[in-house]
This record gives structure tokens, sequence and C-alpha cells, in this order.
């Protein structure tokens, strides 16, 4: 391995300090963009593609699979073998498996495509907060995450509409395309700009065998879930369903008894650990049933243009972004259990408001009230999420838990679109009818509206009892670096990822 910069030493307002921050903003907003932008492009791929809505579902499944089972070892391979060696192999194969979308002849080329994409987008997501950590000095961390967080934000804001623009004008193949010159530009940039860091405690073996056995159990989870609702109760999908449940359980045993963990298991020793990732797996597959849910639904029933349907969620984004930081500060003063619950309250009533919109809706008095309510629920909710996920864990765990906290979330988004369809009795192609969409939207709607409520009531009883229970490791604040107050990007894909550079004792006030 060549040698690598233990040190950070790069200054913010310097030249190479910023180009390091355009490469990690360009690479991990090629990601980001994917999560949001697909979505879109669906009622497109399944004309051109003849796809049904179980390939529909795959399209976005695929990715979010692969990226939920392997984002810990993507972080982990980073600390091992160099962060930007890590990030440049991500972003190469990110591209690659782009440009195979772009080009798929058919459904199976396009859904394999894009598993391969959420490998390299496993690879590269964790690379960019912790390059920025590693690279800069202590005192230009928080201006530089600051910096991050919002051109990452707009990225993602700009993202849907983008998408739109692209699938109206010219093809939804362009949506995939487009990431391939940005990578040759990002890895060109970061070859030449971004220094090579790694850490050298970071020892042992890989825990490949957990991370292959958790994308067996979520893959034949989700493929009983999408089979159940295109085909109802085969002996396939029951087959499949059990599959998932034993290597569930043989994932549980490999974690418990591995030298070399992925996901340390005595992080769940924390109630409030647990109860907060609880609210986190209700509340982002709430967000994934809505944003797969209306985007379709605004161009197939509501007869939107796909560029409109893609900007109706800017201010879902916007809103998160803007108003982030704010709600932790919020959070710092009351605590958590207030925000995790009035958050997700005020997103389960904008998804109430969205409920009804049909063939007759206007964007301005049927569709922006409730996005706006939504986005507001979101905005005050992601931010002492986040620092409570991190309080709740040990200082040595603390990168394992937002680990943690943004693959559960992830999942979270993955099942509830496997799901949903049969959920809803929505199937083949009656996706494109839409009399049938309307009626399965309005209950998908309700459905998500009755998980985020479910995740209000957790936040009431369980973050309240272990509040009560005794103290938490550290203090439930949000998070604070060094100088100044450190911002996340506005986390529409998943709370955000933390290294463990930055321990919570450099984070947070001291225990009493």
């Amino acid at each position: 391995m060549t040698t690598v910069e233990q040190v950070p030493h790069l200054r913010s307002g310097e030249p190479r300090g910023r180009w390091v921050l355009a490469v990690t903003v360009l690479g991990s907003g090629m990601a980001f963009l994917d999560a949001t932008v697909v979505n879109v492009a669906l009622p497109a791929i399944g004309r051109d593609l003849d796809a049904d809505l179980a390939g529909l579902q795959w399209t976005v499944n695929a990715y979010t699979l692969t990226l939920a089972a392997f984002i810990l070892l993507g972080g982990s391979a980073g600390d091992r073998y160099g962060r930007r060696r890590v990030f440049v192999v991500g972003v190469v194969w990110f591209a690659a498996a782009s440009m195979l979308c772009g080009l798929a002849p058919n459904l199976p080329v396009l859904v394999a495509a894009r598993a391969l994409q959420g490998v390299g987008g496993a690879l590269l997501t964790p690379g960019s907060l912790a390059i920025l950590q590693a690279s800069f000095r202590e005192e230009d961390r928080g201006r530089v995450i600051g910096s991050w967080s919002g051109l990452a934000g707009i990225a993602g804001a700009v993202g849907p509409l983008l998408g739109g623009w692209m699938v109206q004008s010219a093809s939804w193949r362009f949506v995939f395309l487009v990431n391939v010159p940005i990578a040759v530009l990002v890895v060109a940039a970061a070859l030449r700009h971004v220094p090579e860091t790694s850490d050298p405690e970071a020892t042992g073996a890989f825990d490949v065998a957990g991370g292959a056995v958790c994308a067996v159990g979520l893959g034949a989870i989700t493929y009983a879930l999408v089979s159940l609702g295109a085909h109802g109760g085969t002996a396939a999908s029951w087959i499949s369903l059990s599959v998932g449940v034993v290597a569930a359980f043989g994932f549980v045993r490999i974690e418990r008894t591995s030298q070399s963990p992925m996901l340390p298991f005595g992080i769940f020793d924390s109630r409030l650990f647990r109860a907060v990732n609880a609210v986190t797996f209700l509340v982002y597959a709430a967000l994934g049933g809505v944003f797969f849910m209306l985007v379709i639904t605004l161009q197939v029933v509501a007869g939107f243009p796909p560029v409109l349907a893609g900007a109706s969620l800017l201010p879902v984004t916007a809103l998160m972004l803007v108003l982030s930081g704010p709600a932790g500060a919020m959070g710092q003063r009351i605590g958590p259990r207030i925000p995790l619950t009035v958050g997700p309250l005020l997103s389960a009533a904008g998804t109430l408001l969205l409920s009804l919109v049909d063939s007759r809706a206007s964007y301005l008095t049927d569709v922006l009230p409730g996005v706006a309510l939504f986005g507001l629920g979101l905005s005050v909710t992601v931010a002492p999420l986040t620092a409570t996920v991190l309080a709740a864990a040990p200082v040595s765990n603390a990168g394992a838990a937002s680990g943690v906290n943004n693959a559960v979330a992830r999942t979270g988004g993955l099942l509830i679109v496997a799901a949903l369809p049969a959920i809803t009795g929505l199937s083949g192609s009656s996706y494109a009818d839409p009399a049938a969409l309307q009626s399965s939207y309005t209950r998908s709607m309700l459905f998500c509206a009755g998980l985020l409520a479910l995740g209000a009531a957790l936040a009431v009883l369980l973050v309240r009892a272990e509040v009560e229970a005794g103290p938490a490791p550290a203090p439930v604040e949000p998070l604070r670096c060094p100088a100044t107050p450190c911002r996340v990007h506005c986390a529409v894909a998943g709370p955000p990822l933390q290294p463990s550079y930055l321990t919570l004792s450099q984070r947070l006030p001291p225990r009493d």
C-alpha cells in the first residue's frame, strides 16, 4: 500500500482544499441524485422496456438493496485501504454501472446494473465525509462540512428537476448516462488533488460473510414481498421469504461471533439506540413510499409532465436543507423526545393531504401544501434523530452507530417499496391505468401516514422511557464540531453518515 498522510493539514480557503471539497461534493452528489431522480423516470422506463410494476420496483430496489447491505463494509474498506483509493474505485464502479443502466436493452440488464450501481454507491458514499474529516485541520472542519452540506443538499434538490427535464426532453437513459462525465472529472481531480489517508488501527479480517448473508437476506425478503404483490402467495414467494428469515438469523449469528463484525451488536445494548433506530425505520419507510408513489401518480393520474412531477418534491429537500440547523438547535435545548414526536406527526398530516391528489390535482393547491407539511416534519425530525443515535452509542462505536442508522433507513425504504403494491392491491401493468393507480395511491398514502404516526408513538413511549430509566452514555444533543456548528446534508436518502474519526468527546460536551 502506498504511503498515506495521517495528519490533517489542509485549509479551507486554499486552492487544494477547495479542490478536495469539490471532489467530495461531486462524487457524493452522484449518489444523492440517484436516490431521488430515478423515481421520476419510472413511467418512461416502464413504457420503453415494457416493464410491469414488479420490474419498476426492482429498478428502485436493486440499487437500495446492495447499497444498504454493503455500506458499512464500504466505510471499513476506506479506513483500511485508503479513503481516496476506495472513493475513486467507488466512483469508477458507479459510473460503469450507470453507463450499463443507460444502455440497458431490457429490464433484467437494467436491474442487474442497478444492483452494481448500489455497490459503487456503498464504496463512495461513506468516503466523502471521511475524506473531509481526515484531510482538513480540526479548526477548518466545521466550515468545510457546512459548505459540503449546502452544496450536496443543492445537488439533491436539483436532481428530480434535472431528471424530469431529461426524461421529458430526451430519454430516461440520460438520467444514468449523465453520471459518466461527472465521474471522469471527479476521478481526475481526486487523483491530482485529494490526499490519501487511512486508519493505521484498522486491522482484522473483513466481514465479507456478514455482508454477503445480509445481501441474501434482504434480497430474498424483497423478492418475496414483490412476488406476493405480483403473483400472490405462490410457493416461490414463501420459499424466498423463508430463505430471507433464515439468512437474517444467520446474519445475527455471524455478527455475534465474528472477530471483526461490520455490525457490533453491543451498540444495541442501549434502549435509546434501539428506539431511535425503530423510529428511523418507520419514518424512512414512509419517506420511501411517498417518493415512490407520488411521482408516478402525478404523471399517470394527474397528467403532470415529468419535469413538473420531478419538481414537485423540491420543497421537501429545500425545507430540510434550510431548517435542519435550527431543528438541531431546538433539539439541543429541549431534548429528542418532542422533535421525534412532533416531526413524524407533521409529516403524517402532510401525507394525509397528499392522499387527496387525483386526476384534477393542481400543484399549488393540491400538492404543494402536503409536500411542504411533509418536508417540515422531516426537517424537525432528522437532525435530532441523528444526534440521538450518536449520543446513545459508545464513543468507540460512533462510526458504526451512524452507519447502522443509515442502513436501517435505507432498509425501511427498500422494504416499503417492495411491500406497498401487495398491501394496496396494485400489480402487473395496472400502474399505467389511472383508475387502478388512483385507488392504490390513496391507500398507500394512508398506510405511510400510519407508519409515521406509529413512529411518533414509539418516540413518545420508548425515548421517554429511556430518559427516565437513567442517563444515556452522553448528553443527547445535536452534533457540534470543535469550532463552528457542524451541519449535515438534508438527508433525503438516509440519515447522514458520520465518520468515526471525530469522536463524541469532540462533538458533545463532557458528561457530568
